[in-house]
């Protein structure tokens, strides 16, 4: 299926396009420099928000899971990058130990399937370890198409992590630590751990990436001479809120009326006819409330009852108070067969490996997409290849366009390292 791009043909997503590829070698030198000096995370995804009058990440994972949404013909693109990503972090490497989620969903066994394809094809032997200390035994997991999956208890043995007559210099995490690092993966000797534990969301903050990508974006857009809040979304920390409290009820709904604000002053300034709104999320990982979508400020009070329902059914912990952030929303102009859809560009090392879109046809062009009713379809293109067009009309060329979210995706990948390095605990600027 070809991206259908309902944007208009004119304004200022399209001369931003038309920015971004007439700067192309001034913008790939810039992400080599880059590199030089910063280590890419090991793989990403990210989710970019084509509004029409502006183009953002609104959300960047560090442990996607995603790859078994990618076409075929970016399987080659993704080994290529798996490649030179395992090369530069251990040379040597033929064993790689790849520890998935508990979850038995069929499209994350998929995803999980895809990985193992990806690394195998890219030179190395990979088994599958799982954290379920439940599992004592090698253990088949049936995948939708017949085939099968097995995952194996984990051993530590003399500070290492391995499996049974297996012993892996490189363990790759596709498990985000929500629940905070078990001590099996703790003070590893002489193993590659991927990503770094302060990647999880026990320690990581999604106010510190979005505040990185704010400061690149500024570069970014001062190299282009352009406004950098044409390519980032504001956002604003709320930190601890008890949103049982009328304090912290109402200190939240004065952040969202600041917020509202500030995106009406540039809806103003950009003659956007469009009612403004922010979103509310969770600073620290999963969104345990759900996102909220707030066009007024008042509409706050729906997260303090979302919030009441879960204490009241025994979700929540004892302590009350969740870790806040919002957001400037960025409505989708694109669809797939009439539904909202958002693409999610995905990366290996410091590469984009391809892409999807991610459809929810029960949501909004101002909601949150990764919600139930979610699906998702593989991008593909008419034309042969994924390289820009030099010389196509803004907007007229799916390549040209995806190239523009490629370019997005990897400043939102470049953020994540600067915030990975800020955050490093032993680092010598940690603080």
């Amino acid at each position: 299926m070809v991206p259908h791009l309902i944007t208009a043909l004119t304004g200022p997503i399209n001369e931003l396009e038309q920015r971004i590829l007439e700067s192309l070698p001034a913008i790939e030198r810039w992400f080599r420099l880059e590199w030089m000096e910063h280590t890419p995370p090991f793989y990403t995804a990210v989710d970019v928000r084509n509004a029409g009058f502006k183009l953002a990440p609104v959300d960047t994972h560090l442990f996607p899971t995603g790859f078994h949404n990618l076409t075929d013909e970016m399987l080659p693109l993704a080994v290529q990058a798996a490649m030179a990503a395992i090369e530069k972090i251990c040379p040597e490497a033929k064993n790689l130990l790849l520890i998935p989620d508990r979850s038995t969903r069929h499209g994350y066994l998929m995803n999980v399937e895809r990985l193992v394809r990806i690394f195998h094809q890219a030179g190395l032997n990979v088994r599958l370890g799982t954290l379920d200390e439940s599992v004592t035994a090698p253990t088949p997991v049936a995948l939708p198409d017949g085939s099968a999956l097995t995952i194996e208890p984990l051993v530590r043995q003399r500070g290492r992590l391995l499996l049974k007559d297996f012993d892996p210099c490189t363990i790759l995490l596709n498990h985000d630590l929500a629940d905070g690092v078990p001590a099996v993966l703790q003070n590893l000797h002489e193993q590659y751990l991927l990503p770094p534990l302060h990647a999880g969301w026990g320690v990581r903050r999604k106010t510190k990436h979005f505040q990185a990508y704010e400061e690149l974006a500024k570069k970014f857009a001062k190299m282009l001479g352009m406004d950098p809040w044409l390519i980032n979304p504001m956002i604003t920390r709320a930190g601890r809120v008890d949103l049982e409290s009328p304090a912290g009820l109402d200190a939240l709904t004065t952040h969202a009326d600041a917020l509202l604000s500030k995106v009406r002053r540039k809806y103003k300034e950009y003659g956007i006819q469009e009612k403004p709104f922010v979103l509310v999320k969770a600073d620290d990982g999963p969104d345990r409330l759900g996102v909220l979508t707030v066009r007024e400020a008042r509409d706050v009070a729906v997260l303090a009852e979302r919030a009441r329902v879960r204490r009241a059914e025994g979700q929540a912990p004892a302590e009350p108070g969740d870790e806040l952030f919002l957001q400037e929303g960025v409505p989708t102009h694109e669809r797939i067969n009439d539904a909202v859809a958002e693409p999610v560009v995905t990366m290996i090392d410091r590469y984009v490996v391809g892409g999807y879109y991610r459809v929810n046809p029960e949501r909004g062009a101002d909601e949150n997409l990764n919600a139930p009713g979610a699906s998702f379809v593989p991008l593909a293109f008419a034309e042969s290849n994924q390289l820009p067009r030099r010389g196509a009309k803004p907007g007229a060329s799916a390549p040209n366009r995806f190239y523009m979210y490629g370019v997005i995706a990897r400043l939102a990948m470049v953020a994540a390292s600067y915030e990975l390095e800020a955050t490093d605990p032993d680092a010598e600027s940690y603080d």
